[in-house]
């Protein structure tokens, strides 16, 4: 094994690891426009990604250039990384300043600041795109076809890092609700079992004071729960106005 070979399974691992608990994304996509800069020979690279809102913006670059021309594309609403996001299919202009080009405004904007090669290649995975790594370079070439599917490689490992760490923490989310739902139903019973034994009525008239109290109160019924539970709130039998109301 060659020392690039090396350094690339360095990075696939790198990339792949998105399930540790101090994971950031901001993080993690920099480290990626940085190692695309540095194996897929190119001068620089930015990443776009598509947030909660279904917005897609600006969040790494791998230095100031790159940041700016990504953000044209986004102001402008034409260039190359726009083409591979709406399509699903990389976008890619060997000579920039040639006249023969789809993106003026773009194309202007990256060769004046000294860029005339531009590749885009989408965060795709099955009909899902969740973003798009913009790559550009000094001179007029296109990637060559192993450091084109290399860059595909890299890109669609931290695709799929990106939605399954999305999957974890919506999982974790839904989780904790359910828990304390959970938690909530248990208080509820709880309260129950105890206002029938103080006040000498079944499980289900019990709860219909928990409930009564919590309505005439405005009051969630898990607070008033949790307030019986722990014997700061004495419930009669019939319900009557929280003193502090």
């Amino acid at each position: 094994m060659t020392t690039t070979d090396r350094r690339v399974c360095e990075v696939f691992v790198e990339l792949a690891d998105t399930l540790a608990a101090d994971f950031d994304i901001l993080d993690y996509l920099d480290r990626l426009a940085a190692r695309c800069t540095e194996l897929l020979n190119v001068n620089a690279c930015g990443v776009l990604l598509l947030d909660e809102g279904e917005v897609i913006d600006m969040v790494a670059a791998s230095n100031e250039q790159a940041h700016l021309l990504d953000l044209a594309q986004l102001r402008d609403s034409e260039g190359p990384c726009l083409d591979a996001f709406r399509t699903g299919r990389p976008a890619q202009h060997a000579d920039l300043a040639s006249g023969d080009q789809p993106w003026p405004r773009f194309a202007s904007a990256a060769v004046e600041a000294g860029y005339v090669a531009a590749h885009a290649l989408p965060m795709r995975l099955r009909e899902s795109t969740i973003g798009v790594v913009s790559l550009f370079n000094t001179d007029p070439a296109l990637l060559d076809a192993d450091l084109f599917e290399l860059g595909k490689a890299l890109v669609d490992t931290a695709t799929i890092g990106i939605i399954a760490h999305r999957a974890i923490i919506r999982h974790e989310a839904r989780t904790e609700q359910l828990q304390a739902a959970l938690n909530t139903r248990v208080a509820i019973e709880q309260a129950k079992g105890i206002l029938a034994q103080r006040l000498g009525i079944s499980i289900e008239d019990a709860f219909g004071v928990l409930r009564s109290y919590s309505r005439v109160n405005n009051r969630r019924i898990a607070a008033v729960a949790t307030e019986v539970i722990s014997g700061r709130l004495k419930l009669p039998s019939t319900p009557h106005r929280h003193p502090s109301s």
